[in-house]
């Protein structure tokens, strides 16, 4: 258990496009900074980097909703053509009210909108641009880690973060959507309490954790701090990806 974690965030990234090389941008922020990757570092970055660097732009002007879609669109609330997206990028709409679409996300994800988003999304991007969570989060971040572990010869992990609501909770935290080289979900299951006791079911959403502190500094609106080197964490568990965290829907008393 570390004693103590610095959190920094990293500046000069600038917008981010379609095709740009995100890992050399991370990279490059990362030795303005005076800083290099270690072992055991976590470098957390923004969904919206990913998707914008992996061109996951629609432009709304292009997109036909259907009749179900339309339907949905009044109940809802909302654009139609938002919501023909929101069903592409869905297997099912799990609740609906005025504003919202609570959906379960091609990916497993239950979330709001499928994750559709048009805050800070470039303008020049379309008509009406919107942007979409990566195609395959986790293995982007396999491949930023891959390509910065290479840079900086070492073994850092990457966490992708979003910002998601909770079931009975307001408000939302930082979670994480991927992770890579580090143990998303630590089964702390059979460990002793203080008392010698044997935990029985602690399980513990290590990478939503880290995102949800990395957060606190990326902030929500227009302070443009993308990604966030957490360092001072360590772990004896095997990585296992974000997908673990992800509730089976037996087990979900919330759907």
């Amino acid at each position: 258990m570390q004693d103590a974690l610095t959190l920094t965030a990293l500046g000069g990234i600038g917008l981010v496009r379609p095709g740009d090389d995100l890992a050399l941008l991370l990279a490059t922020a990362i030795e303005r900074a005076g800083e290099r990757l270690r072992d055991r570092d976590v470098l957390v970055i923004a969904q919206k980097i990913v998707s914008k660097a992996e061109g996951r732009y629609v432009d709304l002007a292009s997109v036909a909703p259907s009749a179900r879609a339309a339907a949905l669109a009044r109940e809802s609330d909302k654009d139609p053509r938002l919501v023909e997206l929101i069903l592409e990028e869905s297997r099912r709409v799990l609740r609906q009210s005025p504003g919202v679409l609570v959906v379960e996300h091609r990916l497993g994800y239950v979330m709001a909108n499928a994750g559709i988003d048009r805050s800070n999304v470039d303008p020049a991007a379309g008509e009406e641009p919107v942007l979409l969570l990566p195609r395959d989060p986790e293995a982007s971040a396999e491949a930023l880690r891959a390509r910065l572990a290479a840079h900086f010869v070492c073994s850092p992990a990457v966490i992708v973060a979003d910002s998601f609501g909770r079931a009975w909770r307001r408000g939302t935290v930082g979670i994480a959507l991927a992770a890579a080289g580090l143990p998303a979900l630590l089964d702390l299951r059979g460990r002793p309490d203080l008392y010698g006791r044997a935990l029985r079911v602690s399980e513990t959403g290590f990478a939503d954790e880290i995102a949800a502190a990395a957060s606190l500094l990326m902030g929500q609106a227009d302070e443009a701090r993308p990604a966030i080197l957490v360092r001072g964490l360590d772990w004896s568990e095997a990585p296992n990806p974000a997908h673990t965290l992800i509730r089976p829907e037996a087990e979900d008393l919330f759907r």
